[in-house]
């Protein structure tokens, strides 16, 4: 009679450790354990820890509560000023409801990734390639709120869409390139326009204070020539003053000489009586010495 009792106890101790180790089910902190029994979802979702199960009737799946980085492959597409590009992503998501995330749909990770691409075509259908270039922040907006409305139902909840690179064909890498120079190029002419604009009024003001004071005009010459000559070199430039020339083409101007007048009214005095007297000499019918 013991014998058969300790045989049953040893029997049932057995079952009930067997029972135990099928039904013992053990949960990560990250993780959340949706209960189904007979196919039905069965009570709250199971949180971190122990937990026990009906072997045979129920069925524990877990569900990682953790953020997914899931990437975007490139998609092509067409922008909406006709350029060609190729862009591509990547997205940050997790679970909020692992019962919504293994009932309402087969599975969350398939269907983000297909939202994500169609989100992202419809995205570079919708902009121009200056906003893929750069306004990227207001553009990982739109594509996050495109993602995570219909996410919401699945039990996922979108943490972050970021656009990683946009390719451009080379022809429009070139385009760009030329347009850039030439913006680079118009700028710097406009900084030299404004130098020499702002150099030409200090300038000026100079030139107001010289003509005040001449002998500043001729230190400022004697201060060139020492610069120059501080150089160590074997020709020495002297400039000339232009308000030197000025003065001497207005001193040739005040004495040039009054209009020519005729001979007989320049000849007076002995001269024109020597040149008479040699006149009537030659003239016809008179000798050396009279007629």
């Amino acid at each position: 009679m013991v014998d058969e009792l300790l045989t049953a106890g040893a029997a049932l101790a057995s079952g009930c450790f067997l029972y135990a180790v099928a039904a013992a089910r053990v949960i990560k902190q990250y993780e959340r354990g949706v209960v189904f029994r007979l196919g039905r979802l069965s009570g709250q979702v199971r949180g971190p820890g122990f937990t026990m199960i009906v072997p045979g009737i129920d069925r524990l799946r877990k569900v990682n509560l953790q953020i997914v980085t899931l990437p975007v492959p490139a998609q092509d597409g067409i922008t909406r000023d006709n350029v060609t590009v190729r862009v591509d992503a990547v997205i940050y998501f997790k679970v909020v409801d692992a019962a919504n995330a293994v009932v309402q749909v087969e599975d969350y990770r398939f269907a983000v990734s297909q939202m994500a691409q169609t989100s992202l075509r419809s995205i570079i259908g919708k902009s121009d390639l200056d906003d893929l270039l750069s306004n990227r922040e207001k553009l990982n907006q739109g594509l996050e709120l495109m993602i995570d409305s219909p996410a919401i139902g699945w039990g996922v909840q979108i943490d972050r869409v970021e656009i990683k690179d946009v390719s451009l064909p080379e022809t429009m890498k070139r385009s760009m390139a030329r347009q850039a120079e030439a913006d680079r190029e118009r700028r710097a002419r406009v900084i030299n326009a404004d130098a020499e604009l702002q150099a030409s009024k200090k300038l000026a003001e100079a030139a107001k204070e010289m003509s005040a004071q001449p002998a500043a005009l001729q230190l400022r010459l004697l201060q060139t020539v020492v610069a120059v000559a501080a150089e160590k070199n074997s020709t020495l430039v002297l400039p000339f003053p232009v308000e030197l020339l000025r003065f001497l083409e207005r001193a040739q101007q005040q004495a040039a000489p009054e209009p020519q007048r005729s001979e007989a009214e320049h000849v007076t005095g002995p001269r024109a009586a020597v040149e008479r007297d040699v006149a009537g000499r030659h003239e016809p019918g008179a000798g050396e010495y009279g007629p």
